[in-house]
């Protein structure tokens, strides 16, 4: 069955160009012109991703993303944006948002980005046991994708959850910027390594009992991040 992308965007142009290269991608798509209808589609269309402009009428993309965050719902966005303003960028992915692209873009590119998405929502099967990684009162459960913290589950968007997978296959490593991007993303974002640390910021609010003082995720100054056990932390890293 064809994946199913909402594309939510009030240019004619846009939505027609998108829509035309997703269908022959083999996506099913649907589109809307404003933020109020995706909450109709997330019943009748149930979307598996959604690309949502920044500036939209009625409600716009950061209103949408923090109401679907706010509701539990994990559905992979990638956010549009004519805006060249990295902060703006920032607050999409500060309220939710999983990647951004910035107007004008490659139709390729954004269907590269979209089939790297789904790649690492759904692994191809045959595995024949769960994958699983335990560090200190921490247990993330790969295939099920369930994250578990003081026997409590902790609910991640699907970028939180790849970024926390990543960290714990490479625990005790310490990893650039530039390789959780390539690594977690699954393409070079041209320098602007600013998306990691947001998500590694939302990761930390969600699985450490103080994110300024971290017991898992850690920053090794000037270089990156790195996943430890909370018992023998490394003292060459600061939070």
């Amino acid at each position: 069955m064809s994946k199913k992308i909402l594309v939510v965007d009030d240019e004619p142009s846009i939505v027609t160009l998108i829509q035309f290269n997703l269908n022959l991608a083999g996506y099913d798509v649907k589109c809307v012109h404003d933020g109020e209808a995706v909450f109709e589609m997330l019943y009748t269309f149930r979307p598996d991703l959604i690309i949502l402009d920044l500036m939209l009428p009625k409600m716009d993309g950061i209103q949408v993303c923090r109401e679907l965050r706010k509701q539990n719902n994990a559905v992979p966005i990638i956010m549009l944006t004519a805006l060249q303003d990295i902060t703006d960028k920032i607050i999409g992915l500060d309220n939710g948002a999983d990647d951004y692209m910035t107007k004008p873009f490659s139709t390729q590119e954004l269907i590269s980005r979209i089939n790297a998405l789904f790649r690492r929502l759904h692994p191809i099967p045959g595995i024949a046991e769960e994958v699983t990684y335990t560090i200190g009162n921490l247990q993330v459960f790969v295939e099920k994708r369930e994250v578990i913290l003081d026997g409590q589950p902790i609910e991640l968007t699907p970028k939180e959850f790849e970024l926390l997978h990543f960290l714990c296959e490479h625990k005790g490593r310490v990893l650039s910027r530039q390789q959780l991007l390539h690594g977690v993303w699954d393409y070079h974002f041209l320098g602007d390594t600013r998306i990691v640390d947001v998500h590694i910021s939302h990761l930390r609010d969600k699985i450490e009992k103080n994110a300024r003082n971290p017991e898992y995720i850690m920053t090794v100054r000037n270089v990156g991040y790195k996943m430890i056990d909370p018992i023998g932390r490394d003292e060459s890293c600061i939070s």
